[in-house]
């Protein structure tokens, strides 16, 4: 490796930790255990009424003001808002367009010709982003799932206590940290400025994505057309998601051999070639001037990826 090539990553590492150093100095970490989440955050401005936070959350989450989505790609807009990434749709466009810019200019000095920027753009301006997406909105899924029972247990016993549905939904978005206090936070907004309780749980569902929230709309649809005890369905419908949730890692726990199977067979080349570019950097030499070495890697990767996508999808179970 030339010294150039570790000038670059250890000015990177060193830039990282001055980045966290500082955060972790100049951040407001007081006021930030104060506020219970986001929402009862913005709410201690006296000044601002409640539908200008409901407002303000729509906005930064990449919705507009009436909670419908900005960008005519929906399901890039989707991704985005169930990610909870809370700068905006325009500062967001900044720093992609930031970082795109910074990853060009990292290819380019590194390799000094153009035409590898532009084979590497599938990857640096589609590829990347759209992986950190899906990791942020499955993070924040996760920890949406975990909060869902206990919400729903609240609920629960708002209503023992006497309490109408919205009033305990409430409970929720006063007592619970965020991402699920937010959530409800802005349901019981949405309520309280002339939307029913079904149709601001769908707009819940649409921005969260979690997939047991469908149980929850179905149980207070139901009850708000039929009758019925409330109470009762949400007492069942937790222990279902329980269940649930103990199935799922269940799963996960008897899979996770063919994930890390997937994982080594993936690895394993890109290491091997590593390792020999490192300590026998002639080993390979004489067949890069070839075209058949091309197409060959080219065949050797299509047929990687072909089994972890299976290896994937036989361990990867819904339910």
């Amino acid at each position: 490796m030339s010294p150039l090539v570790i000038l670059l990553i250890f000015s990177v590492c060193l830039a990282a930790i001055v980045v966290e150093l500082g955060y972790a100095v100049f951040s407001p970490a007081d006021a930030a255990r104060k506020r219970i989440n986001r929402r009862m955050g913005a709410s201690e401005n006296k000044k601002t009424n409640q539908k200008d936070i409901l407002i303000q959350l729509r906005k930064e989450r990449g919705l507009d003001s009436e909670g419908k989505l900005l960008l005519p790609l929906i399901w890039l807009n989707r991704l985005i808002v169930q990610a909870g990434i809370t700068i905006g749709i325009k500062k967001l466009a900044i720093c992609y367009v930031l970082y795109l810019a910074f990853s060009t200019l990292i290819i380019l000095f590194l390799t000094f010709t153009p035409i590898y920027c532009v084979l590497a753009l599938p990857f640096t301006a589609v590829g990347i982003p759209l992986f950190l997406l899906r990791r942020r909105r499955n993070k924040k899924l996760d920890a949406f799932g975990l909060q869902l029972p206990e919400a729903i247990d609240l609920i629960t016993r708002g209503l023992k206590a006497g309490h109408p549905v919205p009033v305990a939904v409430n409970m929720v978005a006063r007592e619970m940290a965020d991402p699920i206090g937010t959530e409800f936070g802005m349901v019981c907004d949405e309520v309280t400025y002339g939307s029913d309780l079904v149709t601001a749980l769908n707009n819940l569902y649409d921005r969260v994505g979690n997939t047991e929230l469908p149980l929850l709309i179905a149980s207070v649809s139901i009850q708000a057309t039929t009758g019925g005890n409330l109470r009762e369905i949400l007492e069942g419908l937790s222990s279902v998601i329980r269940d649930r949730m103990k199935m799922n890692r269940k799963v996960r726990a008897i899979s996770a051999e063919g994930r890390i199977s997937a994982m080594i067979l993936s690895g394993l080349p890109v290491l091997l070639l590593g390792a020999l570019k490192l300590f026998a950097p002639d080993y390979y030499v004489g067949i890069w001037n070839e075209e058949l070495t091309y197409w060959l890697v080219g065949i050797l990767l299509i047929w990687l990826g072909i089994g972890n996508a299976m290896i994937l999808k036989m361990v990867n179970l819904k339910f």
